[in-house]
């Protein structure tokens, strides 16, 4: 059996206007995001910008995700530059009931291939649940390769997904060579998602701001309603690839598309990428 196929949406990290979590808000986005039709929920992705959290703010809002999204599995994103950093925040995880983990690579240093594998198999062996592997050079800077994730699969039996970050083209590859013992889902905001189902991707991971166009389109692929799904995706498009310009472009201004529609104040958190007039007005117009 397949396991946490389907669409699951990042949470964004929500600040008040002093930079401070803001629980109010973080709470309202996981009921739009329940609403919106979400199959699952993940914290401390890329668009909850971990890497300005401290350890017991990644903490806090795993805590605060589990309170608030209810009966939807919870997939929690480990970031950090050692064993014991990540092994110590996979705990925390656990505790909280998570139901699997996305597992990232270090951010320190650049290495081959064969030192990465080692460090996701020592991590994945300090935890029973499902883990994934995000493989994201785009975004990352380092991922491994289909024949690497293979090797990885054969020594870990708790690896049975992966949160790829790739195209259609390259998504398609991935299918062929692990399809058969991975759940594969993507990124990427929802761009070329109709090739990737044809590829054979089995869901998606994205931010709330093209939840629900996401949804939609996955829903109606689902039922074999595909001219549905293509338009569905058309409709979508125009403000994912507006959204998705890079990680930053996200958080500046898909975060206010899903602000406009949720009615939550949008507030950064220092260094950010600062909205233009034209770009809040774009943002609006597509929201």
């Amino acid at each position: 059996m397949r396991v946490f196929t389907g669409i699951h949406c990042v949470l964004f990290a929500l600040f008040d206007a002093s930079e401070r979590l803001d629980r109010t808000a973080m709470a309202a986005q996981a009921d739009y995001v329940r609403q919106a039709g979400a199959d699952g929920v993940t914290v401390l992705g890329l668009a909850t910008e971990v890497g300005k959290l401290t350890f017991a703010e990644r903490c806090r809002l795993i805590d605060w995700a589990a309170e608030d999204i209810q009966d939807l599995p919870l997939s929690v994103t480990i970031a950090g530059n050692s064993v014991a950093e990540q092994t110590e925040l996979i705990r925390h995880a656990e505790a909280a009931g998570a139901a699997w983990l996305i597992l990232q690579p270090p951010l320190v240093g650049a290495y081959p291939a064969s030192e990465y594998i080692e460090f996701f198999a020592r991590v994945g062996a300090e935890t029973r649940l499902p883990f994934a592997i995000q493989n994201a050079p785009q975004y990352l800077g380092r991922s491994l390769s289909d024949e690497d994730i293979a090797v990885l699969r054969a020594r870990c039996i708790n690896f049975t997904l992966i949160k790829s970050e790739t195209s259609a083209i390259d998504l398609a590859g991935l299918v062929t060579r692990v399809g058969g013992s991975l759940t594969i889902l993507n990124g990427r905001g929802g761009l070329e998602m109709t090739d990737c189902l044809k590829a054979g991707c089995e869901g998606f991971v994205v931010a709330p701001d093209v939840l629900p166009g996401v949804v939609a389109c996955y829903r109606a692929w689902a039922s074999g309603e595909i001219d549905l799904a293509l338009l569905e995706y058309e409709r979508l498009l125009p403000a994912a690839s507006f959204s998705m310009q890079s990680l930053e472009h996200l958080i500046c201004y898909g975060k206010r598309i899903f602000g406009a529609r949720s009615g939550i104040a949008i507030c950064d958190r220092s260094p950010a990428l600062r909205p233009t007039e034209f770009g809040l007005t774009t943002a609006g117009a597509w929201a």
